[in-house]
Protein backbone atom coordinates (compact mmCIF):
# COMPACT_ATOMS: atom_id res chain seq x y z
CA UNK A 1 0.00 0.00 0.00
CA UNK A 2 2.94 2.33 0.71
CA UNK A 3 5.84 1.39 -1.58
CA UNK A 4 8.06 4.20 -0.22
CA UNK A 5 7.54 3.17 3.40
CA UNK A 6 10.68 2.00 5.19
CA UNK A 7 10.07 -0.53 7.97
CA UNK A 8 12.60 -1.18 10.72
CA UNK A 9 12.20 -4.39 12.73
CA UNK A 10 13.68 -4.53 16.23
CA UNK A 11 13.89 -7.45 18.67
CA UNK A 12 13.74 -6.68 22.40
CA UNK A 13 12.49 -8.18 25.64
CA UNK A 14 8.74 -7.84 26.09
CA UNK A 15 8.87 -5.02 28.64
CA UNK A 16 11.40 -3.10 26.56
CA UNK A 17 8.98 -3.25 23.63
CA UNK A 18 6.16 -1.93 25.81
CA UNK A 19 8.29 0.92 27.10
CA UNK A 20 9.48 1.79 23.58
CA UNK A 21 5.88 1.99 22.34
CA UNK A 22 4.90 4.16 25.31
CA UNK A 23 7.89 6.43 24.68
CA UNK A 24 6.97 6.81 21.01
CA UNK A 25 10.17 5.10 19.85
CA UNK A 26 8.13 2.35 18.19
CA UNK A 27 4.74 2.63 16.51
CA UNK A 28 3.75 -1.01 16.93
CA UNK A 29 5.06 -4.08 18.72
CA UNK A 30 4.20 -7.77 18.98
CA UNK A 31 4.13 -8.76 22.64
CA UNK A 32 2.98 -11.92 24.40
CA UNK A 33 0.91 -11.18 27.53
CA UNK A 34 1.42 -7.40 27.55
CA UNK A 35 0.68 -5.71 30.87
CA UNK A 36 -2.61 -3.88 31.22
CA UNK A 37 -2.03 -0.18 30.67
CA UNK A 38 -4.59 2.53 29.90
CA UNK A 39 -2.12 4.10 27.46
CA UNK A 40 -1.84 0.96 25.32
CA UNK A 41 -4.29 -0.62 22.89
CA UNK A 42 -3.61 -4.35 22.65
CA UNK A 43 -5.22 -6.51 19.95
CA UNK A 44 -4.75 -10.28 20.45
CA UNK A 45 -4.14 -12.27 17.28
CA UNK A 46 -2.68 -15.59 18.47
CA UNK A 47 -2.39 -17.78 21.55
CA UNK A 48 1.06 -18.72 22.79
CA UNK A 49 1.96 -21.65 25.02
CA UNK A 50 5.12 -21.94 27.06
CA UNK A 51 7.71 -24.58 26.23
CA UNK A 52 10.11 -26.67 28.24
CA UNK A 53 13.67 -27.31 27.08
CA UNK A 54 14.73 -30.68 28.50
CA UNK A 55 17.75 -32.93 28.28
CA UNK A 56 16.74 -35.61 25.78
CA UNK A 57 17.35 -38.17 28.55
CA UNK A 58 14.64 -36.63 30.76
CA UNK A 59 12.04 -39.19 31.96
CA UNK A 60 9.13 -36.99 30.79
CA UNK A 61 10.46 -36.60 27.27
CA UNK A 62 7.98 -39.12 25.82
CA UNK A 63 4.92 -37.81 27.67
CA UNK A 64 2.16 -37.08 25.18
CA UNK A 65 1.09 -33.96 27.10
CA UNK A 66 3.79 -32.36 29.23
CA UNK A 67 2.58 -30.28 32.22
CA UNK A 68 4.40 -28.30 34.87
CA UNK A 69 3.99 -31.03 37.48
CA UNK A 70 6.12 -33.31 35.27
CA UNK A 71 9.02 -30.99 36.05
CA UNK A 72 8.46 -30.90 39.82
CA UNK A 73 11.69 -32.75 40.60
CA UNK A 74 13.85 -30.57 38.35
CA UNK A 75 15.67 -27.33 38.94
CA UNK A 76 13.90 -24.64 36.91
CA UNK A 77 15.69 -22.23 34.61
CA UNK A 78 13.50 -19.15 34.15
CA UNK A 79 13.96 -15.80 32.49
CA UNK A 80 14.53 -13.15 35.14
CA UNK A 81 11.33 -11.48 36.31
CA UNK A 82 12.29 -8.12 34.83
CA UNK A 83 12.41 -9.73 31.37
CA UNK A 84 8.69 -10.60 31.49
CA UNK A 85 7.05 -10.26 34.93
CA UNK A 86 3.60 -11.48 33.78
CA UNK A 87 4.86 -14.81 32.48
CA UNK A 88 7.43 -15.24 35.27
CA UNK A 89 4.73 -14.73 37.91
CA UNK A 90 2.26 -17.00 36.09
CA UNK A 91 4.73 -19.90 36.23
CA UNK A 92 5.24 -19.50 39.97
CA UNK A 93 1.51 -18.94 40.62
CA UNK A 94 0.66 -22.12 38.70
CA UNK A 95 3.23 -24.02 40.73
CA UNK A 96 1.78 -22.67 43.98
CA UNK A 97 -1.82 -23.46 42.97
CA UNK A 98 -0.89 -27.03 42.04
CA UNK A 99 1.23 -27.41 45.19
CA UNK A 100 4.43 -27.88 43.21
CA UNK A 101 7.42 -26.69 45.26
CA UNK A 102 9.28 -24.69 42.58
CA UNK A 103 12.97 -25.42 42.50
CA UNK A 104 13.87 -22.14 40.81
CA UNK A 105 17.61 -22.54 40.50
CA UNK A 106 18.63 -20.08 37.82
CA UNK A 107 17.47 -16.73 36.48
CA UNK A 108 18.75 -16.01 32.98
CA UNK A 109 18.73 -13.15 30.51
CA UNK A 110 19.47 -14.95 27.23
CA UNK A 111 18.52 -18.21 25.52
CA UNK A 112 22.18 -19.15 25.17
CA UNK A 113 22.45 -19.31 28.94
CA UNK A 114 19.50 -21.72 29.04
CA UNK A 115 21.14 -23.93 26.42
CA UNK A 116 24.36 -24.20 28.42
CA UNK A 117 22.58 -24.90 31.72
CA UNK A 118 20.24 -27.55 30.26
CA UNK A 119 23.11 -29.19 28.34
CA UNK A 120 25.17 -29.34 31.55
CA UNK A 121 22.31 -31.10 33.35
CA UNK A 122 21.62 -28.21 35.72
CA UNK A 123 17.86 -28.04 35.15
CA UNK A 124 15.04 -27.60 32.66
CA UNK A 125 14.26 -24.27 31.03
CA UNK A 126 10.75 -22.84 30.73
CA UNK A 127 10.58 -20.50 27.76
CA UNK A 128 8.25 -18.74 25.36
CA UNK A 129 7.90 -20.20 21.87
CA UNK A 130 10.18 -17.64 20.13
CA UNK A 131 12.85 -18.35 22.75
CA UNK A 132 12.42 -22.11 22.37
CA UNK A 133 12.79 -21.81 18.59
CA UNK A 134 16.29 -20.43 19.10
CA UNK A 135 17.49 -23.70 20.59
CA UNK A 136 19.51 -25.80 18.17
CA UNK A 137 21.23 -28.47 20.21
CA UNK A 138 21.34 -32.22 19.75
CA UNK A 139 21.30 -32.68 23.53
CA UNK A 140 18.05 -30.79 24.13
CA UNK A 141 14.42 -31.53 23.28
CA UNK A 142 11.69 -28.90 23.27
CA UNK A 143 8.09 -29.70 24.24
CA UNK A 144 4.97 -27.59 24.71
CA UNK A 145 3.49 -27.23 28.19
CA UNK A 146 -0.24 -28.00 28.23
CA UNK A 147 -1.15 -26.18 31.48
CA UNK A 148 -4.05 -23.87 30.54
CA UNK A 149 -2.76 -21.18 32.89
CA UNK A 150 0.50 -21.09 30.91
CA UNK A 151 -1.07 -20.10 27.60
CA UNK A 152 -1.06 -16.38 26.81
CA UNK A 153 -2.40 -14.07 24.10
CA UNK A 154 0.11 -12.57 21.71
CA UNK A 155 -0.97 -9.03 20.89
CA UNK A 156 -0.22 -6.22 18.50
CA UNK A 157 0.18 -3.15 20.70
CA UNK A 158 0.21 0.58 19.99
CA UNK A 159 -0.29 3.78 21.95
CA UNK A 160 -3.93 4.75 22.43
CA UNK A 161 -3.10 8.35 21.51
CA UNK A 162 -1.30 7.42 18.28
CA UNK A 163 -3.54 9.11 15.72
CA UNK A 164 -1.35 8.26 12.73
CA UNK A 165 -3.46 6.96 9.86
CA UNK A 166 -0.42 5.08 8.59
CA UNK A 167 -0.06 3.22 11.91
CA UNK A 168 -3.75 2.27 11.89
CA UNK A 169 -3.67 1.07 8.28
CA UNK A 170 -0.50 -0.95 8.90
CA UNK A 171 -2.11 -2.49 11.99
CA UNK A 172 -5.24 -3.48 10.06
CA UNK A 173 -3.17 -4.87 7.17
CA UNK A 174 -1.08 -6.98 9.55
CA UNK A 175 -4.11 -8.40 11.35
CA UNK A 176 -5.84 -9.21 8.03
CA UNK A 177 -2.71 -10.90 6.70
CA UNK A 178 -2.25 -12.91 9.89
CA UNK A 179 -5.90 -13.98 9.94
CA UNK A 180 -5.52 -15.36 6.40
CA UNK A 181 -2.39 -17.41 7.12
CA UNK A 182 -2.71 -21.22 7.11
CA UNK A 183 -2.57 -22.81 10.57
CA UNK A 184 0.93 -23.38 11.94
CA UNK A 185 1.66 -26.43 14.12
CA UNK A 186 1.59 -25.18 17.71
CA UNK A 187 3.94 -27.69 19.26
CA UNK A 188 7.60 -28.52 19.13
CA UNK A 189 7.42 -32.10 20.29
CA UNK A 190 10.39 -34.17 19.18
CA UNK A 191 13.99 -34.29 20.39
CA UNK A 192 16.01 -32.07 18.07
CA UNK A 193 18.39 -34.89 17.24
CA UNK A 194 15.53 -36.62 15.39
CA UNK A 195 14.67 -33.50 13.41
CA UNK A 196 17.93 -32.81 11.62
CA UNK A 197 18.81 -30.24 14.26
CA UNK A 198 16.08 -27.85 13.12
CA UNK A 199 12.80 -26.61 14.50
CA UNK A 200 9.73 -26.36 12.29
Amino acid sequence: MFPELHITIMTMFAMELVWSVLAGELNLALVTAPPEDAQIAATPFAQASLYAALPETHPAIHNERLVLSDLAKDNWILFARRVHPTIHDAILETASREKIPPRKAHDIMAVQQAIHLVSDGLGVAILTKPMAQEIHSRDIAVKALFDKSLSFPTCLIRRVDDKSQLTKEFEHAFLRRFANRPPVPAQLELPLSTRDNRLA
